[in-house]
């Protein structure tokens, strides 16, 4: 099975190891991976501010870039889910709907993609530690993968899997909103921060690099030993 990575912004620029451990997941049950290099954006920034225009054109860059992939996959929910939604972006456009529909349709979270099309519920793996995970709301709410992450988890020899409370909150990172409304992310983030503890977690765990960041960082400043470690860290890891 031939499947072509997507990167992400997030990942590219913040996380690179994160793509790795993706890669490395792929390669252990069978799939061969390349790397489009003329891949870029999403486009979901630009979308989410109201630039229509602008969006569309990182848009279209992404329906060649993956044109000839059999299956793309990327260690977001929230970026997957933006591609997911290109179908209707380019409803009533005749050149591109087509490849639209195309790349939506072959597109997968990397949780996704494992438990759903290669139907892998338990990746071997072993982690000691207290672990609660943080559902993105992109990931469950545009893109719809809410078990597969836990159902993964779940199966990891070691690990003490602690929900979560009020998990469907949002982190407060929300893209350009963290900017825009700088004063509300905060409080929500603090929330959030309030909510890990009270799991008494070692680990926070997520789909998402910028959820993981945002309330990293808000942990870190209101001095939380809580480590945050994209799921795929875990999934990949072996004693």
């Amino acid at each position: 099975m031939k499947v072509s990575l997507f990167i992400t912004c997030m990942c590219d620029i913040f996380s690179p190891h994160v793509g790795k451990h993706t890669v490395e997941l792929l390669e252990r049950f069978g799939c061969e991976v390349d790397f489009p290099s003329q891949q870029t954006c999403c486009g979901q920034p630009a979308f989410n501010s109201g630039y229509l225009t602008e969006s569309k054109v990182a848009m279209k860059q992404m329906m060649r870039a993956f044109k000839d992939a059999e299956y793309v996959v990327g260690p977001s929910g929230s970026c997957v889910g933006m591609i997911r939604e290109y179908p209707k972006i380019f409803a009533h456009d005749p050149e591109w709907r087509e490849e639209a529909e195309k790349l939506a349709s072959k597109s997968y979270e990397i949780t996704q993609f494992l438990v759903n099309v290669l139907g892998v519920k338990d990746v071997g793996s072993t982690f000691e530690g207290k672990v609660t995970y943080h559902p993105s709301c992109h990931m469950t709410r545009i893109l719809g993968v809410k078990n597969e992450p836990i159902t993964l988890l779940k199966h990891i020899k070691g690990i003490e899997l602690k929900e979560l409370p009020i998990k469907e909150d949002c982190c407060g990172f929300g893209g350009t909103f963290a900017v825009k409304n700088s004063v509300i992310s905060s409080e929500m983030a603090s929330e959030k921060s309030e909510h890990v503890s009270e799991t008494e977690a070692e680990y926070l765990v997520g789909g998402d690099m910028a959820c993981l960041m945002n309330i990293g960082g808000r942990m870190q400043r209101e001095g939380k030993k809580v480590k945050t470690l994209h799921i795929t860290e875990i999934l990949n890891h072996r004693e």
